[in-house]
């Protein structure tokens, strides 16, 4: 897990050193020839030593410290910092990030050939996780996010008339799945998933004009079905209202022969023309 380790203002520690080595050296030249020669040596290790320990930290970036392999904390504090000294310090970016998908070809839940891409918006959270957990997390982000957005698309259809069934291009609800879905494949690596969307969604070359006649023949007819829908209740209501207030009076074959004019003129795709009939219905 994630700790803080030990950090010092950098400017304070390298201003002590520089006092320690005057010191050091001034000691060394006021004594003999010998003890000049340790002090000198001692000053040179004491700031070599010293000098590992210094690091610079950008904002919105951190270092993960190893002592010899060991983990001893990170440190996020912006600034001239000093730390334990002879440790490895590795740069971990804390910015939020973007990751675009290749155009994946999948089959849909339908088993049709589409191309998919998604956009991925992530940060890391857990410096110790991004190190540790995975090689690397900018190739784990981009593996897992390829894997949720082909399972994303063999567990929805391309296009769905049937409102209870979502399908890809429902942007909204896709990306809602589709973040949930890398947020628990990404937390083992210590990153946050703040947004992920699809931003390419179409049939495959070879069947995209076939796709297209069908996809024209749903529209037709979903469109068909609901005019239908609402001519019929525009007939009952129609019948309701002249038999409520006692317009006129219809046996069953004049009412059939009115629901069937009136359902042409209302289902049909074109202009109806009037036709004025003087006889008789049952002439």
């Amino acid at each position: 897990m994630e700790r803080q380790a030990f950090r010092v203002n950098g400017f304070w520690v390298l201003l002590a050193a520089v006092i320690v080595v005057a010191v050091l050296v001034v000691f060394g030249i006021s004594r003999d020839e010998a003890t000049m020669v340790v002090s000198l040596v001692v000053a040179v290790l004491l700031a070599a030593v010293v000098g590992t320990g210094f690091t610079v930290i950008n904002p919105n970036e951190a270092r993960v410290i190893q002592f010899f392999g060991r983990y001893v904390g990170s440190v996020k504090d912006p600034g001239f910092q000093f730390v334990i000294p002879l440790t490895d310090k590795r740069r971990i970016t804390l910015r939020v990030r973007n990751f675009e998908t290749a155009k994946l070809k999948v089959n849909d839940a339908d088993g049709s050939p589409v191309e998919i891409g998604a956009v991925v918006v992530f940060r890391v959270v857990e410096t110790a996780k991004a190190s540790f957990s995975v090689d690397n997390y900018e190739e784990y982000v981009a593996i897992q996010s390829e894997a949720a957005v082909r399972h994303l698309a063999t567990t929805h259809p391309y296009d769905s008339h049937i409102e209870e069934r979502a399908s890809l291009r429902d942007g909204a609800t896709v990306a809602e799945e589709l973040t949930t879905e890398l947020r628990d494949r990404t937390d083992l690596a210590g990153i946050e998933v703040l947004e992920a969307r699809i931003t390419h969604l179409a049939y495959a070359p070879e069947i995209a004009q076939v796709m297209l006649v069908r996809q024209q023949a749903s529209q037709i007819v979903a469109a068909r079905r609901q005019i239908v829908e609402g001519a019929v209740g525009m007939v009952q209501l129609a019948l309701d209202r002249l038999s409520a207030e006692h317009v006129v009076e219809l046996d069953e074959e004049r009412r059939a022969a009115m629901v069937s004019n009136l359902l042409v003129v209302l289902c049909g795709d074109r202009a109806t023309q009037p036709v004025v009939n003087t006889g008789s219905l049952y002439a």
